[in-house]
């Protein structure tokens, strides 16, 4: 419309018009919807609408979400596929065991503390685990072998997960082999290194778990307790109350991001992806 006042040609600003003016938001909010589940061509392709104009509406819906919810600076960041950048004021860095991991977090976030994640570390003890069932059925022979073969998972699963024929089939396992039977108690019960207030406490836990090894024969534990004590600061880390973050919200949102990154594979546009990331957990318009 023109201007009668300055004679310049001027668009009309309409509550109801999302910013791409063809569409209103309630369109836009129903394209961002839509695309929380599925990808930009398949979206696209069912409303028939070009790529770049499902992305764009798309955006403004992810935009609006953050309006609405605010965008704090991130304080605990999981250090997986995700880079730690310069600038940001990081209390804890979650990460996996990894050398490079930390140095980059010594050298762009130094202030920060350092947070092995506890389910990386029970990775390592279910792989120690594996290797002493495989040690086991090497060394036994006969009706023996029966009892261990093809119960890798019974193993690493935890007993209130399986089913009844998955706990019989435990059951018999453990009291046919002594040596499993041990280290399946042992690996259930390092658990609760995670559960103590103090770092005294948690050390003393560990030395406790780690004498009960002697004279046990498992010497994939032994590298294991080893490894554990070699990273011992990044683990007692946890025991502060301030440290009491959820680890699982952390390694359930770099999930989230590695299915991101494989959905919008070739992809260039890293202000979509830190968009799709900071609302993956957001509530739907």
């Amino acid at each position: 419309m023109a201007c009668r006042r300055c004679g310049q040609v001027k668009q009309e600003q309409l509550a109801f018009l999302a910013a791409t003016p063809f569409y209103p938001k309630r369109f836009a909010f129903y394209v961002g919807r839509r695309c929380r589940a599925s990808p930009i061509r398949d979206v696209a392709k069912e409303l028939r609408l070009d790529w770049h104009t499902v992305k764009a509406l798309e955006q403004q819906y992810m935009r609006e979400q953050l309006r609405r919810a605010g965008t704090p600076g991130p304080r605990v960041i999981g250090l997986d596929e995700v880079s730690i950048k310069k600038g940001h004021t990081y209390r804890i860095v979650v990460m996996d065991m990894w050398k490079p991991f930390r140095l980059a977090t010594a050298r762009h976030a130094p202030q920060a503390s350092i947070l092995f994640d506890k389910f990386h570390i029970r990775r390592h003890l279910g792989d120690a685990l594996d290797e002493v069932r495989k040690r086991e059925y090497a060394r036994v022979s006969g009706r023996q072998r029966r009892f261990i073969k093809g119960q890798k998972y019974t193993l690493l699963t935890h007993r209130e997960n399986l089913t009844l024929s998955g706990r019989r089939a435990l059951r018999t396992l453990l009291a046919a082999n002594q040596r499993l039977n041990t280290a399946y108690l042992l690996k259930e019960s390092f658990g609760q290194l995670w559960d103590y207030g103090r770092e005294g406490w948690a050390r003393r836990f560990f030395e406790h778990w780690r004498a009960a090894l002697k004279w046990q024969r498992l010497r994939p534990y032994e590298k294991f307790a080893a490894m554990i004590d070699r990273h011992w600061d990044g683990i007692a880390a946890y025991c502060r109350p301030e440290n009491k973050v959820a680890l699982g919200f952390v390694e359930g949102l770099n999930n989230k991001i590695r299915v991101l990154q494989r959905r919008a594979y070739g992809l260039r546009d890293e202000e979509y992806l830190r968009l799709k990331i900071l609302t993956c957990m957001l509530p739907v318009l």
